[in-house]
């Protein structure tokens, strides 16, 4: 607690003093004290009371209610176990305050997450730091008690847990959720329930997760992670675009759980800001927006994809032109509107010699306009003289009334 509260402070008297003072209010104990002679301070149950009235009107959770529960036959304080675990949570959570990720009520442990099968997958530590670039992230931190497959399987919960519908979603996204299986990818993250939870994370794919290893060795912690990354590929792995394009790198995300890996002597040594997480799928260590951020997906793929349609115009435009006919007479190109007309149904009857360009056609038919207004010409009768009168030949002759 003293390097939550107090992460510049170089000792603990203050924090200490005021947990002394809680504790004369019976608001805090110890839960236990650790080999390095320092203290677990926990809420009592009068103390989560006033906690929860204190902190829940401003949408902060209180943390579950930690009891103290004795062997009914030896009277021995039970799931003591806990407590190192506790420790390391409270300890990671400190680096990550200190670090500027996260301010002190901008943390939450043992948040659930309830399946469709009721079961409640508990994040041990979640915190959301919009300012440092993270708007959300769920922490699991392991002493390596578990075994990797375990985490695996907490992993298949979350990528589960981020395909689930609210209870009140459209009777047509439901339908079409259970039409098959693979339904939900096309459903937009915003009918999502986890968006209802949590906010959006400003990056593509489901809430990120972070695995934290304490107290254990590098080589647990390097085979621990090779078995998440091929255990788990599944669930953390970007997919390929689904495009005819071809040249595209850019991979999808959309659907996938961005994991980072560290350990808890890492944050300690140099810092939680610092290079000191891996993303599953990445080789070396990045900061943590870093390793979260995917410069190889949706940006990218607009970006080549604009590319892409841009050459693919201009390999369209450059086939058009090579197909365009050339005019028999002179050698011109074809316009777009004469090649128009002589190759569409309603406009190729009426185009006239067909291998010729617009001007020669022009030429042709007003040669041919020429030609005609000539033969009707000859063709005409000749004008009466002014002084004859139309009809009257020879033999013509008035009849008498």
């Amino acid at each position: 607690m003293w390097k939550l509260t107090r992460p510049d402070n170089r000792h603990d008297k203050l924090t200490r003093d005021n947990l002394l003072d809680l504790q004369d209010h019976h608001l805090v104990r110890i839960e236990s004290v650790q080999e390095n002679q320092r203290q677990v301070w926990v809420l009592t149950k009068r103390g989560h009371g006033e906690a929860k009235q204190l902190l829940e009107p401003k949408g902060i959770r209180v943390s579950a209610l930690r009891k103290q529960e004795y062997d009914p036959d030896t009277g021995e304080l039970l799931g003591t176990g806990y407590d190192d675990h506790a420790a390391a949570v409270t300890s990671t959570a400190a680096e990550l305050h200190r670090a500027g990720i996260g301010h002190r009520l901008g943390f939450q442990t043992e948040i659930g997450h309830r399946l469709g099968n009721s079961y409640v997958q508990r994040a041990d530590l979640m915190v959301r730091a919009p300012e440092a670039g993270v708007p959300v992230l769920l922490l699991e931190i392991d002493r390596r008690t578990e075994d990797a497959h375990d985490l695996v399987a907490k992993l298949r919960r979350y990528w589960e847990w981020g395909r689930l519908l609210p209870r009140d979603a459209d009777k047509h996204t439901v339908d079409l959720v259970r039409s098959r299986p693979d339904a939900i990818e096309h459903v937009d993250h915003e009918k999502r329930l986890w968006r209802r939870v949590y906010p959006p994370t400003g990056r593509e794919g489901l809430v990120p997760v972070a695995f934290v290893f304490a107290d254990t060795t590098e080589a647990k912690v390097a085979n621990t992670v090779a078995v998440l990354e091929e255990a788990g590929r599944r669930y953390w792995a970007p997919r390929r675009y689904q495009t005819l394009h071809r040249g595209i790198t850019a991979k999808d995300y959309s659907q996938a759980v961005p994991v980072v890996v560290t350990t808890l002597e890492q944050l300690q040594e140099h810092g939680a800001d610092a290079a000191v997480w891996r993303r599953l799928g990445r080789k070396g260590e990045q900061t943590l927006t870093a390793a979260l951020d995917n410069p190889d997906g949706d940006a990218l793929f607009r970006d080549q994809e604009a590319r892409a349609d841009a050459e693919e115009e201009q390999r369209r435009v450059a086939e058009r032109e090579a197909q365009r006919p050339v005019c028999k007479r002179c050698g011109q190109k074809f316009t777009d509107q004469r090649w128009e007309e002589t190759t569409a149904h309603r406009t190729a009857w009426n185009a006239g010699d067909v291998s010729v360009c617009g001007t020669c056609h022009a030429d042709d038919v007003a040669r041919e306009e020429a030609a005609e207004a000539a033969r009707l010409q000859a063709a005409a009768p000749p004008e009466p003289e002014d002084d004859q009168e139309p009809g009257r030949g020879r033999g013509w002759f008035r009849r008498r009334p």
